[in-house]
């Protein structure tokens, strides 16, 4: 597959944790297409909307308003149209088996939300990075399930 960009969509009702996510995004040296949205209803009105680009990483904030992040993930999972699609769940740190069934609703990354800048900057790269190299090498995106 040869893309020139990637599609990214952010969902955080927190204004200053979505300017976190497209500046990290912008200084990638991968061409990245941001969207955010600051609730589930619109994210998933957004996703499900017939002349909507489906993005290749979708992340969502755990405790997101609106929608919560599992509705929006069983909706996700049960629609064809987002097989292709790596969604990302993350959040402050939760307990152990509030991520377990993260994966079992079907996310394919979970993202423990680092405290500082730099930090979440290596985390964003480092998903990004490996996102890249799924979509522009063909690999099997259904056993794609990655903790961070």
């Amino acid at each position: 597959m040869n893309k020139e960009f990637l599609n990214v969509i952010v969902a955080d009702n927190d204004e200053n944790t979505l300017i976190f996510f497209k500046n990290i995004l912008k200084e990638l040296k991968i061409s990245i297409k941001v969207q955010c949205f600051t609730n589930g209803k619109d994210l998933m009105r957004y996703l499900n909307n017939d002349d909507a680009v489906v993005p290749e990483l979708v992340f969502i904030k755990y405790t997101i308003p609106g929608k919560e992040s599992m509705e929006c993930l069983e909706e996700i999972e049960s629609n064809p149209k987002f097989n292709n699609m790596v969604t990302v769940i993350f959040s402050e740190a939760i307990p152990e088996n509030e991520v377990e069934d993260i994966f079992v609703k079907g996310a394919n990354i979970y993202m423990k939300k680092p405290e500082c800048f730099e930090k979440l900057k290596k985390v964003l790269t480092d998903i990004i990075t490996i996102n890249w190299q799924y979509h522009t090498s063909g690999l099997n995106i259904d056993n794609f399930i990655l903790k961070v």
